[in-house]
């Protein structure tokens, strides 16, 4: 069977970089054609640099590409109160093994998606910058895109505003024009990834798997996120960004129903809110896919048993 070609977007940030593992496993059904980056998280020097060394932590030979350094309309905002400075924080990564790519982000989304062989499927995990520039400037790609698997948006309250999530209160104006385009989207918003918590149990998991990934990806964890869990009352931090990789791999893990969506862009006080319903119309026809509910120790057992497979050649 013909591995699936995919694209992941993305602003690691532990979460992504967490993501970016559990794709990166061996074995794994993908054909990752290359990971492209975006300001999100952190400024796109760092999104750039992590995403590098977390493939060079996985002895993986990935095409990374930078892509935009701000929003379209908005000056970035950032979160390295809940990342820290880097955007990695609690363990050091080794140095890139490959040398800068010159294609910028954008591009490479619009080269890859023109030329394929059998339509593209896309994860997107930060702001929808790169996608939405790739969508304006070469309309025609969005006949090659197989999926699009966001990890954007809240039908409750957001965790950047009352109103909003993260990654579509960064940049709105992007997430609409994703959105308005027509693609076969699937979204995986907070109601979904505040269900996956890393609580202590499941980080010590990780750190128990006995290979250098385990253990990185546990010392991340243990400083990302807990003011967002304590912030709600969770039991632990919250795990967005792996949930649209596992359901890419195990769908089934997941529950949802067709829904209209739309981005709020004009509002100062609402600015990024998703605004959704499943009651259907021709006025409010569906335009994606939104998931509802996960089995959370499902998610976390597919992650610790792919992140296992990186066995002796990680190790530390």
């Amino acid at each position: 069977m013909a591995k699936r070609p995919l694209i992941i977007d993305c602003d690691p940030g532990a979460d992504d970089a967490v993501a970016l593992l559990l794709t990166l496993a061996p074995g794994q059904e993908f054909d990752l054609l290359g990971i492209t980056t975006v300001a999100g998280n952190v400024p796109l020097a760092h999104t750039y640099a992590n995403a590098r060394r977390v493939c060079a932590l996985a002895r993986a030979e990935v095409p990374v590409l930078a892509g935009c350094p701000r929003p379209l309309v908005h000056s970035l905002t950032t979160a390295e109160a809940i990342h820290g400075p880097t955007g990695l924080a609690g363990a050091e990564l080794p140095e890139p093994s490959q040398p800068p790519l010159d294609c910028h982000g954008v591009d490479f989304l619009i080269n890859q998606c023109s030329q394929a062989g059998q339509p593209i499927t896309l994860a997107t995990l930060g702001p929808l910058t790169n996608l939405a520039v790739a969508l304006i400037k070469c309309p025609p790609i969005a006949t090659q895109i197989a999926q699009v698997v966001v990890m954007g948006g809240s039908l409750g309250p957001g965790n950047i505003t009352p109103a909003a999530e993260f990654n579509f209160y960064v940049d709105p104006h992007a997430a609409r024009v994703v959105v308005e385009a027509g693609l076969p989207l699937t979204l995986i918003g907070l109601d979904v990834t505040h269900q996956v918590l890393t609580t202590p149990e499941r980080l010590a998991r990780f750190a128990a798997l006995g290979n250098r990934v385990g253990q990185t990806v546990a010392r991340w964890l243990a400083h990302y996120g807990q003011g967002e869990g304590d912030r709600y009352g969770l039991p632990g931090a919250p795990l967005h960004d792996p949930c649209v990789i596992a359901y890419l791999l195990q769908p089934d893990l997941f529950s949802g129903r067709p829904m209209y969506l739309a981005v709020e862009t004009d509002s100062r006080l609402s600015r990024g809110r998703t605004i959704a319903t499943p009651y259907l119309t021709p006025e409010y026809p569906a335009t994606a896919q939104v998931m509802e509910e996960v089995d959370a120790e499902g998610v976390y057992e597919l992650l610790w048993e792919r992140l296992a497979r990186f066995g002796e050649g990680v190790r530390g």
